[in-house]
């Protein structure tokens, strides 16, 4: 950094607010594609993952998940969004 930049960033960024649970493109990004519903619940069945309903573990998900095998990272995170549903994360209480 020179002098001449200030210490603090240029936009402000809010109060940190912790989220229980980690994004799904996270967990989905640890693996590789294609894969069975089946070995994904084996990898990454404890990962608890962000929902609106609050945080969920991936294995309790893939039970809503009536797909068997995913060809694709896109296909699955489609899969587990129509069965968790959209919309903002609660925040965890502190």
């Amino acid at each position: 950094m020179s002098d001449d930049e200030d210490e603090e960033p240029a936009v402000s960024l809010g109060d940190h607010t912790p989220v229980e649970g980690a994004p799904l493109a996270r967990v989905a990004s640890r693996l590789t594609w294609p894969k069975e519903k089946s070995e994904i619940d084996r990898l990454e069945g404890e990962s608890v993952v962000r929902t609106p309903d609050g945080p969920r573990s991936l294995s309790s998900i893939l039970e809503s998940v009536d797909e068997t095998y995913f060809q694709r990272r896109q296909e699955f995170e489609a899969c587990v969004r129509d069965a968790v549903g959209t919309g903002p994360i609660p925040v965890a209480d502190e």
